[in-house]
């Protein structure tokens, strides 16, 4: 029969066709034995059991925990190659992401019309008054755009306008194009070397400042025998495509300066702090151990996990970019301590039974590190008896319910 059915006269229920009996009929809840109240409960609010009981320690551990990093790039070190003017690219000389480039170096060449009007007005100036603050103001109008004054004195030596204004590169190091850096790794390039400066005499019309950027994942890309990346992409842009004034095109990693990034677990966070020692070895080499100090904590939320970066900066060449590591830091953890067994994990919440009576009911706690098979509770759980095994308290065909949750439907 269905409770929900109610009238005021005897008859038969409409859903499963039984008779109707009165309400006074059915023992009232006063009527229940008080002995009986605990077994009205549902089972995912309260657990009715005999299973062994535990206390929770209190105590300070020193313990030493394994996390992985890798090399990547130091992206404090990066450079941003960009046009000065707008235009169209008439020469493209970066035929792949990654490829190893040097100051001075020619990246590419640039049709703009804005910068052909100028340089005209330069030659008819140049013809009419060597000696004019007209002349000088042109001049320092095409270094503005980008032209180097060696390019200028060409322009004016020879009485025709460049069309193909070439761009330089600003430093040396590897290059990526700014798409395909804006979804790549810093650490998806090759390894480190010392590349030698060229001197160009005509300053890189592209040539932009150093810029800081967010790291990026501390994933490693492999790297062959000869240095270079396993992967390397050719570069979207084409020639003949137009770029527009102040658009950045390319990136350039500087190869001379590392970043070791360490990936911790949330529980850590708190532990790690700037300025602390860290002592890693590459993972294919455990015999080679190097010391490093915490230059930046990085909370970072990627591929919907949460975790803690720490990076360690370098200036050691013996490292190659992507290469693996295993770091060692020693943690101190203050709370109370229980078996891992005790506790059940709920995706983003921890739950122990406690014992209340002669029933176990469900409580939220924070958990914190986890060392030999213990789990550590930052809530104040002292004198509670704990459920040693709560796995064993668990209905497989319903979800556990906390007091927190009750007063929330409520």
């Amino acid at each position: 029969m269905h409770p929900q059915i109610v009238q005021d006269k005897p008859g038969k229920c409409p859903i499963c066709g039984m008779d109707l009996v009165p309400k006074n009929g059915v023992a009232s809840a006063e009527g229940v034995d008080s002995s009986l109240t605990p077994l009205l409960k549902p089972v995912n609010q309260q657990v009715v059991a005999s299973t062994p009981t535990i206390t929770a320690e209190s105590g300070t551990r020193i313990f030493s925990r394994e996390v992985q990093g890798s090399i990547t790039y130091d992206t404090r070190r990066q450079t941003s190659l960009a046009s000065r003017v707008s235009g169209r690219i008439e020469r493209l000389y970066i035929k792949y992401n990654y490829q190893p480039v040097r100051k001075g170096q020619l990246i590419m060449e640039i049709y703009s019309p804005e910068l052909a009007a100028a340089q005209q007005e330069l030659l008819y100036l140049s013809r009419v008054d060597q000696n004019s603050s007209l002349l000088q103001k042109a001049k320092q109008r095409l270094m503005l755009l980008g032209m180097g004054e060696g390019q200028i004195r060409q322009v004016i030596r020879s009485g025709k306008a460049l069309y193909r204004v070439p761009v330089y590169s600003g430093a040396s190091g590897y290059i990526l194009e700014r798409s395909a850096a804006q979804t790549a790794t810093p650490a998806q390039s090759a390894v480190s070397g010392t590349s030698a400066d060229a001197g160009g005499s005509m300053g890189g019309m592209g040539a932009g400042g150093s810029s800081m950027g967010p790291s990026g994942s501390s994933s490693a890309s492999t790297t062959n025998a000869s240095g270079m990346p396993a992967e390397n992409s050719p570069v979207m842009i084409r020639e003949g495509q137009y770029v527009a004034a102040g658009q950045s095109i390319f990136t350039i990693y500087n190869n001379n300066s590392l970043v070791a990034e360490f990936a911790f677990e949330p529980s850590l966070a708190a532990q790690i702090k700037r300025g602390q020692k860290l002592v890693f070895r590459p993972t294919a080499e455990p015999q080679t151990v190097y010391t490093g100090t915490i230059g930046l904590v990085q909370p970072t939320f990627r591929a919907g996990s949460n975790f803690t970066i720490a990076r360690v900066y370098l200036n050691d060449q013996r490292f190659t970019i992507g290469q693996l590591l295993t770091a060692n830091i020693p943690i101190v953890a203050r709370g109370w301590w229980v078996p891992k067994s005790a506790v059940v994990q709920l995706g983003t919440t921890s739950v122990v039974f406690k014992k209340e009576g002669t029933v176990f009911q469900p409580k939220n706690v924070e958990t914190g590190a986890t060392q030999e098979g213990l789990v550590q509770i930052t809530d104040n759980i002292g004198g509670w008896e704990i459920a040693q095994n709560a796995a064993y308290l668990v209905d497989s065909e319903s979800f556990i319910r906390t007091e927190s949750d009750n007063q929330t439907e409520e």
